[in-house]
């Protein structure tokens, strides 16, 4: 079949292939969906789907903070009008199951065989403000997590549906939001947490940074190839690919029924820059063979031929990066390695289907400066091999101490994340967060199973001495700022009984009259917050609480004193204890970053040993290759330690990418040279003449990987902040290995098969 006729085949297959993504595209949605940070298949995931199906997550709610005006307390009258009517609106809300507000605390009283809730506050009453306050302070439960303890604020908490998606979500906020304005409270007046929010801002967020992302990658890369080829061909094919594969890769995962969140969001930027690289490389090398004077036909196939060897092994060993991804226990990274894994084989089968045609299509590019002779690149190519040999002494002495550098501070790395991990520290999100930790309890959720042992139930009087002890421990030492548990409804019970006095909120000392309060129980058990504190039947319980959120390190040294406390401390033969809950299943991600991170580049290191065993079944080239591509790794790393950037969720997947991009460009140098090799014997001239020609190429493409990342630190999160420096970084480091290491250790360690022609390496000018 003639080649044209092939290209118009090939053209109208690739078009309706991409008319069917588009039509996927449209259907894509943003999503965030703080459960799927849980590490997926973990025993302790399973263990909290039926905890959380018994007693409800724990972090179905919304923090609402409320300021007094300056100059006035919370128990002024106004306020708390003001806080009453705000609670009442919250109430008749739709997904509103429950709200918790000071205006709305009461204190039970058992009289006869009824119960009367006694409010805290009166608004409506100022003379009883003295008492009121006095009562308040006296009250276990109510300060630092109601009301602050400086009487400058309060919290109104209200309980949503369970797992309640953005939509509905967004709404309600809106109306609060709408609601507070009305009644006059000002956006610094106000502040806002939960994961219902977070959930909103990250989406919202997002959105907006994919567009300014793209728009700026399309900018920079524009330019750079403007600046390369000189041609409306050179800028606007590598485009045309590369978006089509974009598409491909996006409508291939809103197939699967696959979301965009946080992890997903990077796909279209980190393509679009990595996908630059096999048509940056095919439009080279037919430029440079035009240049040589080459029909245009014989270009095209001289290229293809040459290229794409290369290429595909390039493309193999990135998308393994990615593919390595999937290792991780964490559905997002998973989700982003296999579906970006995907998109990369789908820019090379783009690149040289949709290239090679619409390069046949288009008539004989006229070159700016047509020549016979090489090319301008060559002469500053030659210079720069012969600048490098001629002081490789001091290439390897400056390579060395760097990374000599460099492990030292990567020993300083420390795996730590947050519950906010993603969020600058003077992000409006973050500080509001923040706002709890200082007035109030905190927002980190804290979750302990109860399960008394034999036939006992939560209300077994020794089974509540027991939990009083953990409590005590967990207020005292493990840093709870508000924790309720049975021993919470038991004691409201005994206080209920006896008119309500806060001297009375105790365990009962004796068997009868504890059996007297579980009679009463039945009383209490509808109310919403004591509900969820024990089954019915009373054969199971929690403890339940919030935190501060401290970070995973000093959390995890909380959690290891906790379960030696429990071994210690309490009797398995009468409550079995068990750690669970969202905050516990997030700080066990960090058990797996390390290893998932190690087991991600063995993987890689593996294929690429591999790879270049088949080329050149040799070990020292193996050696020779890996060197430059984990240099640059071990000198990033040694960045992150300096600066102290900590091993996260978002930054664990930095290695795992960058090596797999850097060596893109070796596997290309290295096939090349491969060729090379097949009709010049001298290693010296092989090595030189692959320079030379595929020098240019990975300039331009580590220039727009570099830059293409580098949009990615005016992200608003920390974790794709750190993704664009760091990863940017690393392919900087690994051009300046690629063009200096790499040569120097083939020259001088490679052993080629034909040793007879060596000749010795030139001096500086020779």
């Amino acid at each position: 079949m003639p080649l044209r006729k092939l290209s118009h085949l090939t053209l109208l297959v690739l078009v309706l292939l991409t008319g069917l993504s588009v039509y996927f595209v449209a259907q894509l949605r943003f999503n965030y969906n703080f459960n799927d940070f849980y590490p997926a298949g973990d025993p302790d995931l399973a263990y909290y789907e039926k905890y959380s199906a018994r007693f409800g997550n724990d972090n179905d709610y919304v923090l609402l903070g409320l300021e007094a005006p300056a100059g006035r307390t919370v128990f002024d009258s106004q306020f708390l009008t003001r806080v009453d009517s705000l609670t009442r609106f919250i109430q008749q809300r739709p997904h509103i199951e429950h709200v918790t507000s000071p205006t709305n605390a009461t204190n039970p009283v058992v009289e006869g065989l009824g119960m009367f809730n006694v409010p805290y506050l009166h608004p409506a009453e100022p003379a009883r403000r003295a008492a009121d306050s006095a009562l308040v302070y006296r009250t276990p439960g109510l300060v630092d997590n109601l009301i602050a303890r400086d009487a400058r604020a309060v919290t109104i908490l209200f309980q949503t549906s369970p797992n309640l998606s953005k939509p509905p979500g967004d709404s309600m906020l809106a109306a609060v939001r709408t609601e507070l304005a009305r009644q006059g409270f000002a956006e610094n007046q106000y502040h806002l947490a939960g994961k219902l929010v977070a959930q909103s801002i990250f989406v919202d967020r997002l959105q907006r940074e994919l567009v300014v992302f793209m728009s700026l990658s399309v900018v920079l890369v524009t330019v750079l190839l403007w600046f390369t080829f000189r041609t409306w061909w050179g800028v606007v094919l590598p485009l045309v690919v590369v978006l089509g594969a974009i598409l491909w890769g996006l409508g291939l995962m809103s197939a699967c029924g696959v979301s965009i969140d946080l992890m997903t969001a990077l796909l279209p930027v980190m393509l679009f820059v990595v996908g630059m690289s096999d048509t940056i490389h095919i439009i080279t090398r037919y430029v440079t063979e035009l240049g040589y004077g080459t029909a245009k036909r014989e270009a095209l196939l001289i290229t293809l031929k040459e290229s794409g060897f290369g290429s595909g092994l390039s493309a193999l060993t990135t998308s393994i990066g990615f593919f390595t991804l999937m290792t991780s226990t964490i559905r997002p990274i998973y989700n982003f390695g296999l579906f970006t894994g995907i998109a990369v084989l789908l820019t090379f089968l783009l690149s040289f289907t949709l290239l090679p045609a619409m390069l046949m299509l288009l008539k004989k590019p006229q070159l700016r400066v047509p020549r016979s002779q090489g090319h301008s690149w060559d002469g500053v190519l030659g210079r720069m091999f012969r600048t490098v040999l001629a002081r490789r002494r001091l290439v390897v002495t400056v390579s060395g101490l760097i990374l000599a550098t460099s492990i030292a501070s990567a020993m300083q790395i420390r795996i730590n994340s947050a519950l906010l991990d993603d969020l600058s520290k003077n992000d409006p999100v973050k500080l509001d967060f923040r706002f709890f930790e200082r007035h109030f309890a905190g927002v980190r959720p804290f979750e302990l199973d109860l399960q008394p042992a034999g036939d006992r139930t939560v209300y077994d009087l020794a089974v509540l001495r027991q939990t009083e002890r953990i409590g005590t421990y967990l207020q005292r030492d493990y840093g709870l700022n508000f924790l309720a548990s049975p021993v919470t409804i038991v004691k409201s019970v005994r206080k209920a009984l006896n008119g309500g006095l806060v001297e009375e909120y105790r365990l009962p000392d004796s068997e009868t009259e504890l059996q007297r309060i579980v009679n009463k129980i039945k009383l209490f058990r509808k109310k919403p917050e004591f509900r969820a504190l024990a089954l019915p039947d009373g054969h199971e319980g929690r403890i339940t609480g919030r935190m501060p959120d401290v970070g995973s390190i000093k959390a995890d040294a909380l959690n290891a004193n906790l379960r030696r406390f429990l071994r210690q401390q309490t009797d398995s033969t009468v409550v079995r204890t068990r750690l669970t809950g969202s905050a516990n299943l997030i700080d066990k991600n960090n058990e797996n970053l390390t290893l998932n991170m190690i087991s991600g580049m063995s993987i890689d290191i593996v294929m690429v040993t591999i790879i270049v065993l088949a080329l050149f079944r040799s070990l020292r080239m193996t050696a020779i290759v890996l060197i430059p591509n984990l240099v640059p790794i071990l000198i990033v790393a040694g960045v992150m330690g300096l600066a102290g950037v900590s091993m996260k969720v978002s930054t664990s997947i930095i290695f795992t990418i960058a090596f797999g991009i850097a060596v893109d460009d070796t596997i290309h140098f290295i096939s090349k040279l491969k060729l090379t090799l097949q009709h010049e014997p001298n290693l010296f001239k092989a090595v030189r003449k692959t320079y030379l020609m595929a020098g240019k190429a990975v300039i331009v493409t580590s220039l727009i990987l570099v830059g293409g990342f580098s949009t990615l630190i005016f992200s608003s999160f920390d974790g794709t902040f750190y993704v664009g420096l760091l990863i940017g970084l690393t392919l900087l480091f690994g051009v300046v290995a690629e063009l200096t290491l790499l040569p120097i250790l083939i020259i001088y360690f490679y052993k080629h098969k034909v040793k007879e022609m060596r000749q010795p390496v030139p001096a500086l000018g020779g």
